[in-house]
C-alpha cells in the first residue's frame, strides 16, 4: 500500500473516531427519546420461488428540500454468502441519519431467498431482482449501495437503468476482473501443481484471513447480525456455488465506464486490508470510471463490523461530504426537473 492509502486511512480515523466518542457521550447524557428505525420484511412469490427483502418503516421520511418532497431511496446490495439482514444495522443508521428509506434485498440463493435454476444464473438475473424490488415499492429514483458481489450488481443495474439511479456507493466491489487474479501465497504455491484449484483456494484463504476483522469491536452484536443469513446460506450452499463460478468470470469494466459517462456519481470505498478484493481491483475501477477510491481502515467487510462507518464517511470525511452534495444535486435534477421555459 502506498502513502496515499495510509494518509486517507489516517484522515478517516482522525475525523470519525473523536466524533463517534462524542456521539456516545451525548447518547448517555441526552434524555431525549431517540427515534428508532424498524423494518418490514417481505417474502415475495416469483413463479413459485421465494424472494425476500426488507425495507425500513420510516414512512414519514422526507427529502432534502423538506416536507412535501419525496425521500431519497437507497437499495443496499449484499456480498456473496451474505444477505439483506447482515447489512440491517448499517441501513438503519443511514435511514436515521439522512432520512433515507432503505431496502435490503436478499438476492437469489442468499438470506432466505430461493435459488435460481442452474440455467437461469447470471448477473443480469440478479439485477432483475433489484428492479423487481424497485417496482414493487414504487421507487422512481434511488441510490444503489453495493458491497463485493453487490457492487457488481449495482454497476450492472446503473448501466441498465441510468435515468433511475441517483448515485452508486461501490464498496470493495468485483466489477473489474482484477479481483479474480489471485496473487497470494496460496495461489503461488498451488499454481504449478493445481492451476485450476489455486485461485479458489487462494480466495478461501483470503476470506479466512479477513474474518478476524469482523470480530473487532462489538463481537457479539456482529455475530448476532450475521448468523441468521449464514444459517440460510448454509442450506443453499450447493445451489449458490454456480453463482461464485459466474462471479469469477465477470468483467464489467465497460459497464462501469458507461455508468461514469452517464454522469452518475460514483463513490468507491475500500478497506485498506482487503485481501479478498485486492488493491489492484480498486485501481482498475478508478481507471475505468475516473472515480478516486476512498480508503478506510478495515478488511473486506469493514461495514459489517463497523456499521456506522458509511454514515461517518458521508458525514465527516471531505470526500463523503462532497459525494453527499452530488447525491442531493442529482436527486433534485431527477426528481424535480426544472420547468420548461416558455418559448416566445
Amino acid at each position: 500500500m502506498n502513502l496515499t492509502v495510509w494518509r486517507q486511512v489516517g484522515e478517516v480515523l482522525a475525523r470519525t473516531v473523536p466524533t463517534a466518542a462524542l456521539d456516545r457521550v451525548r447518547s448517555v447524557t441526552d434524555s431525549t427519546p431517540r427515534a428508532t428505525v424498524g423494518w418490514r420484511i417481505v417474502n415475495l412469490d416469483i413463479d413459485g420461488r421465494n424472494f425476500r427483502y426488507r425495507v425500513t418503516d420510516n414512512d414519514d421520511a422526507y427529502g432534502p428540500d423538506g416536507v412535501g418532497t419525496p425521500p431519497i431511496w437507497a437499495i443496499n446490495l449484499h456480498g456473496y454468502f451474505a444477505g439483506g439482514s447482515m447489512y440491517a444495522r448499517e441501513s438503519e443508521l443511514l435511514a436515521e441519519r439522512f432520512g433515507w428509506r432503505v431496502v435490503n434485498p436478499s438476492l437469489p440463493a442468499f438470506g432466505g431467498s430461493d435459488p435460481l435454476e442452474l440455467v437461469d444464473i447470471s448477473l443480469e438475473a440478479l439485477t432483475d431482482h433489484v428492479e423487481i424490488v424497485r417496482r414493487e415499492l414504487g421507487i422512481t429514483k434511488c441510490v444503489v449501495i453495493g458491497h463485493s458481489m453487490g457492487g457488481a450488481v449495482a454497476i450492472d443495474f446503473a448501466s441498465r437503468f441510468p435515468n433511475d439511479v441517483i448515485a452508486v456507493l461501490y464498496r470493495d466491489g468485483i466489477a473489474t476482473p482484477e479481483w479474480s487474479v489471485r496473487r497470494g501465497l496460496t495461489a503461488r504455491v498451488l499454481s504449478p501443481i493445481l492451476p485450476d484449484v489455486a485461485p479458489i483456494a487462494d480466495l478461501m484463504t483470503a476470506v479466512v484471513m479477513d474474518a478476524p476483522d469482523l470480530l473487532v469491536g462489538h463481537m457479539l452484536t456482529t455475530l448476532k447480525a450475521l448468523l441468521p443469513d449464514l444459517r440460510s446460506n448454509v442450506k443453499t450452499v450447493a445451489r449458490s456455488a454456480p453463482v461464485a463460478s459466474m462471479l469469477l468470470e465477470l468483467n464489467l469494466t465497460e459497464r462501469a465506464r458507461t455508468v461514469a459517462e452517464a454522469g452518475i456519481p460514483i463513490y468507491p470505498v475500500w478497506g485498506c486490508f482487503d485481501r479478498v478484493v485486492p488493491n489492484e481491483a480498486a485501481e482498475s475501477f478508478t481507471r475505468a470510471t475516473g472515480a478516486e477510491v476512498q480508503w478506510v481502515p478495515g478488511g473486506h467487510s469493514w461495514m459489517l463490523a463497523r456499521p456506522g462507518g458509511m454514515v461517518d464517511l458521508l458525514s465527516h470525511v471531505p470526500s463523503g461530504q462532497q459525494f453527499m452534495g452530488r447525491i442531493i444535486e442529482r436527486w433534485r435534477e431527477l426528481e424535480q426537473p426544472p420547468r420548461l421555459r416558455r418559448v416566445v
